[in-house]
């Protein structure tokens, strides 16, 4: 049995028949209008048409951006695509019948579950991955699970506020870190330096056809790859944004691998060298922790069909074998866990009564465990 992993993006739609031990077989691509949710719906529906025909097909996974309900049927909010309260997968259901089996899910998680399964993060324990396309996506596993969040939406760290009052970003904030670490920041920048300076700018216009509209964010890797100064200087200044962002991201969550995917991370060293020098090693009292590694993610985009293509596989996955570590002579604490919306500290029991449920929430300002539904983006 075969399955289909599909991944939505900004401007295609890339879709994948893999088998059941992760190998791809064959592999589709659709051009899509961003500004049009019946051109994206189409780009989906056709690509897996065209993949079913030749297999038989037991699930399908659609990886869009942006968040997902709790349902993996309906995509919530999108900032990059014209989508709200989006039945995704009963408009595919409807053109492809309800006996293959369909589950929407975020396509950063999708990824980053692949990446952690059968990538660059299958001897990993804890990792984030970054996909650098149209926007910037996220997903984090630790201590080999992948992070969800309350209402499945954790890793959003895309938009995470770097810059206040920064640029406008599609999710209604401003500054926000996918504005300034992205393919479309990249390209936005660009474009500015074509009228900036126009003189440095001529490989980019040429490239572009000579519209400066028409640039796009591979004929800027491919000029940098030529040795153009402007190309290199405006990679390396994304991968400055890039390596600040995932310290920031490290300093809370200390993975041990930092993987960079998405179309952007093709241009390889000119890109990863800036965002290893932008991730500083912080001082922890007289001693500096080892920090984590950054790595492209091998093989560009397929691996992501992978985390995509079983059903439920990215949202629910299954547990997997803890590896033998070393000691490293220092004791061992057990992971905090939450419970009825109260936090037990590991090997320091409270002498106090027990926190009655909901009352931590409350103290917060925000709903108890008895919340219901997913909230509402901005």
């Amino acid at each position: 049995m075969h399955a289909i992993g599909v991944d939505i993006g900004g401007t295609k739609i890339a879709a994948g028949l893999v088998d059941e031990d992760g190998r791809i077989i064959a592999k589709t691509r659709r051009d899509t209008d961003p500004r049009d949710s019946g051109s994206v719906d189409r780009g989906v529906i056709e690509a897996c048409q065209e993949l079913a025909e030749q297999y038989e097909i037991g699930a399908i996974g659609l990886a869009a951006p942006g968040f997902i309900g709790t349902d993996q049927a309906t995509v919530l909010f999108t900032p990059n695509l014209p989508w709200r309260e989006h039945p995704l997968r009963d408009i595919v259901a409807k053109e492809l019948g309800d006996e293959v089996e369909i589950v929407v899910a975020n396509d950063a998680n999708a990824a980053g579950w692949a990446e952690f399964r059968f990538g660059a993060a299958r001897e990993e324990q804890d990792m984030l991955l970054l996909t650098i396309g149209t926007g910037l996506g996220g997903a984090i596993v630790v201590n080999g699970e992948l992070v969800l969040g309350a209402w499945g939406v954790a890793a959003e760290v895309g938009h995470m506020r770097v810059v206040p009052g920064g640029h406008y970003c599609g999710c209604g904030h401003e500054g926000c870190w996918e504005q300034y670490a992205s393919g479309s920041a990249l390209v936005r920048d660009a474009q500015s330096a074509l009228i900036t300076e126009p003189a440095r700018g001529t490989r980019l216009l040429e490239l572009a056809g000579g519209d400066a509209d028409a640039l796009t964010g591979p004929h800027v890797t491919q000029a940098a790859q030529e040795g153009d100064p402007l190309a290199v200087e405006l990679l390396a200044e994304l991968g400055r944004w890039i390596g600040e962002g995932s310290a920031s991201v490290a300093a809370l969550l200390d993975p041990s691998i930092v993987v960079i995917g998405g179309g952007v991370s093709a241009a390889g060293d000119l890109l990863l060298a800036p965002a290893r020098r932008g991730v500083p090693r912080p001082a922890v009292g007289a001693r500096s922790p080892p920090g984590g590694d950054v790595r492209a993610r091998l093989h560009g985009q397929r691996r992501g069909h992978r985390g995509r293509g079983g059903p439920r596989a990215p949202l629910r996955p299954p547990a997997r074998p803890r590896r033998a570590r070393r000691s490293r002579g220092r004791p061992r604490v057990r992971r905090a866990r939450r419970a009825s919306g109260c936090v037990r500290r590991p090997r320091r029991p409270s002498r106090r009564a027990p926190c009655p449920a909901g009352a931590a929430s409350a103290r917060a300002g925000r709903p108890g465990p008895a919340r219901t539904s997913p909230p509402t983006p901005a």
